[in-house]
């Protein structure tokens, strides 16, 4: 059986990268990477764009399949090596993880604009939110907020990769030293603390 391929960009900043790096390393998946250069436009190339018709990363190759789009590769991924479990079970509380994913990955984006993952994997700090950014700070401490139950670990009962894609929207905003409600920081530390995201965060990156 070939071994999986997980491409992945060369900054090994992308949030949607690591998501799929931690579903592999969580479901114990042996999988090999290779780095993309982004912004030497590799994504770009004919022979990248023959395995991903989005032309991004990540991008997942199990033997003669091709997938890309983070949330896609992490059902496939559950749906095809299911020993592990990387979403609920219950099937209102997976179709809330679903939510959650599609939601961090399509709105908040004064978020995403203002505290790039470079803050994160880099520790490039930047200024004051503006009005609009603090807006969607402020709409994402909510529906945060509104998930996590009192008193619990994760999100949804079980640790699911949803914990994953929320936590470093945080950590977008924790560790550039914005206001976050304390409940959120005590979760998104947690989450941070897991050795598959330590295997992605540990990374050796190259400068910027």
């Amino acid at each position: 059986m070939n071994t999986p391929r997980l491409y992945v960009d060369s900054q090994f900043a992308s949030p949607y990268a690591m998501s799929v790096f931690v579903a592999l390393t969580e479901k114990g998946i042996d999988f090999q990477m290779s780095t993309v250069d982004l912004q030497a436009l590799e994504n770009q190339t004919e022979a990248y764009a023959a395995l991903s018709q989005t032309q991004r990363v990540p991008t997942l190759v199990d033997g003669d399949f091709a997938l890309s789009e983070s949330s896609a590769i992490t059902e496939y991924l559950e749906n095809a090596y299911p020993q592990i479990p990387i979403y609920p079970h219950d099937v209102r509380r997976l179709a809330k993880a679903r939510q959650l994913q599609a939601w961090i990955r399509s709105d908040l984006l004064p978020i995403r604009q203002e505290r790039s993952t470079l803050v994160v994997f880099y520790g490039k700090k930047s200024g004051p939110l503006s009005p609009a950014a603090r807006m969607a700070a402020d709409k994402l401490f909510q529906a945060a907020q509104a998930l996590l139950k009192e008193g619990t670990e994760h999100l949804f009962g079980q640790w699911s990769i949803a914990d994953v894609d929320l936590a470093l929207m945080l950590n977008r905003l924790i560790l550039n030293g914005d206001a976050v409600p304390q409940v959120l920081v005590d979760y998104a530390q947690r989450q941070w603390q897991r050795p598959s995201v330590q295997a992605w965060v540990g990374l050796q990156r190259p400068t910027v």
